[in-house]
């Protein structure tokens, strides 16, 4: 089985035709599954949160048998992700897309998760903190996307779950947390 650092690569990364999108659509189909699911693994992992579609990324291409996805193909499956709710485009010329391997409302179970599990009950936090602090080392929140983060904290915020407070920077803005 072929790897890209740590990460196991599936049997079908080695196949040249899944690196071609298919004619028959029965088998694109199943390509694309293929594909989705590897792009979510692989960008949980590696903590991955932005594609660029005409940037170098490890996974569209396999120097081992010599073969890249096309840029149709890339935009076909990150598109197949968007369709789902598991990515977004971030601009109209779909040239970059956020990845999530966790819906928005998933990241918000996982900061109540984080919040009840740290004894943050009714206690403030930085939104910094939450992505780069010592609490959330070793958890989904490490490194987490800042826009994610905030759209799951507004998420739980019109839940009433939290509340969210503007700083004078973007530093210094804070969390303070009713669950």
């Amino acid at each position: 089985m072929q790897k890209l650092g740590d990460f196991k690569l599936p049997h079908f990364f080695s196949y040249p035709p899944y690196f071609t999108l298919q004619p028959v659509r029965e088998t694109r189909e199943k390509q694309v599954q293929l594909w989705k699911e590897l792009i979510l693994d692989y960008c949980r992992s590696q903590r991955v949160f932005v594609i660029g579609l005409d940037e170098e990324f490890p996974l569209f291409s396999n120097p081992a048998i010599e073969r890249s996805l096309s840029h149709e193909s890339r935009e076909v499956f990150l598109s197949a992700l968007v369709s789902e709710g598991r990515a977004e485009w971030m601009d109209k010329n779909h040239k970059k897309c956020l990845i999530l391997w966790l819906r928005i409302q998933d990241w918000a179970d996982c900061i109540i998760n984080f919040v009840k599990d740290n004894g943050l009950e009714d206690s403030v936090m930085t939104i910094e903190d939450m992505r780069s602090g010592i609490e959330s080392r070793g958890t989904e929140l490490a490194g987490i996307d800042r826009g994610v983060l905030i759209r799951a904290l507004k998420l739980l915020e019109q839940k009433g779950k939290a509340a969210i407070f503007k700083g004078s920077s973007t530093d210094d803005e804070g969390v303070k947390f009713n669950v």
